[in-house]
């Protein structure tokens, strides 16, 4: 009897030594080991969006769907807002470079000004993708955009036919320095420049402001109102310049735009607009995030990734 006791005794000293040394062994597994959930948020993207401005509803667009996309994928998304000052975005983009994001969109306010904020996140080594408006040098890994110069072609030759290739034009052109005014802006003389009967009688920039395109629009009306049709490079000019020409009381004069905002969409509806270039800002967004998460998996990607556009004309 004694001897089983023994043996009893024995057998529960030793599972209690086997407990113990399982339970060290765990806790000394455990101590190395990253609590849940850390390793994934040490590992998530981070991505900067330096907008040229929020007061423009394209850009909000554009900024909504890069949201979209970041939220979708899991990544974390920090917008900084130019308000369409260059020295501002780029302290902005400094800033974005100090927080040591995983790569940085910039839709610059004026693609020359932009070229030092760009050449500082090289010297980060933070891949930059330009958005919508390109940069005039540093190395930039993506340019995503729609083509502005067809953008302008399209609006060129839908004027020209409308006019039956006979009338004075006036160009409202963007924020001078920018790559959609210089591409918009090409694109449309390519298609009116060198017809006989087709003259652009002004071009003047109005920097994408509504106000600006009321003020420019009305200082041109005073010099002359033998005109025909207005191309502007951006719709909140083209509204801007309906008014201006609602007050003068003129009801003949074809206004065109570009990106198809809600507003423009619903002029041309209405018959005040002749048209609007629609170039999807949502989607250029979501393209810009997606393409941004590629970038910081170290993946090849295009150059240029181009985004589709279309006229759009009263249905």
């Amino acid at each position: 009897m004694k001897k089983l006791w023994k043996l009893g005794l024995a057998s529960l000293l030793l599972l209690g030594a086997l407990a113990g040394c399982s339970t060290e062994s765990s806790l000394e597994s455990g101590s190395d080991a990253k609590p849940q959930g850390e390793e994934t948020k040490a590992d998530k993207v981070t991505i900067g969006l330096a907008i040229s401005t929020l007061n423009n509803p394209f850009f909000v667009t554009l900024k909504e769907g890069a949201e979209k996309a970041a939220n979708e994928a899991g990544v974390d998304l920090i917008v900084v807002d130019a308000q369409d000052d260059t020295a501002k975005q780029i302290s902005g983009v400094e800033d974005l470079i100090q927080q040591k994001v995983d790569v940085i969109l910039i839709n610059p306010t004026d693609g020359a000004a932009i070229v030092t904020a760009v050449e500082s996140a090289n010297k980060a080594n933070i891949p930059v993708i330009t958005v919508d408006r390109s940069a005039e040098g540093g190395e930039v890994a993506a340019h995503i955009a729609s083509d502005n110069v067809k953008g302008g072609l399209l609006a060129g030759e839908y004027i020209i036919q409308k006019l039956g290739m006979k009338g004075n034009i006036v160009e409202l052109e963007g924020i001078p320095g920018t790559s959609a005014a210089r591409d918009r802006g090409k694109g449309f003389h390519s298609a009116v420049d060198g017809h006989e009967g087709i003259k652009v009688v002004a071009q003047q920039p109005a920097d994408f402001d509504r106000a600006k395109g009321l003020s420019v629009m009305e200082n041109i009306l005073q010099a002359q109102q033998d005109i025909q049709a207005v191309f502007a490079h951006n719709d909140e000019m083209a509204l801007g310049a309906l008014q201006a020409i609602e007050a003068a009381g003129l009801t003949d004069v074809l206004v065109v735009g570009f990106d198809a905002t809600d507003d423009a969409v619903k002029a041309v509806n209405e018959g005040k607009m002749a048209a609007t270039v629609a170039q999807k800002p949502g989607l250029i967004g979501e393209t810009a995030v997606k393409t941004a998460i590629q970038v910081s998996k170290g993946e090849k990607v295009e150059e240029f990734i181009p985004v589709e556009l279309e006229l759009v004309t009263k249905q």
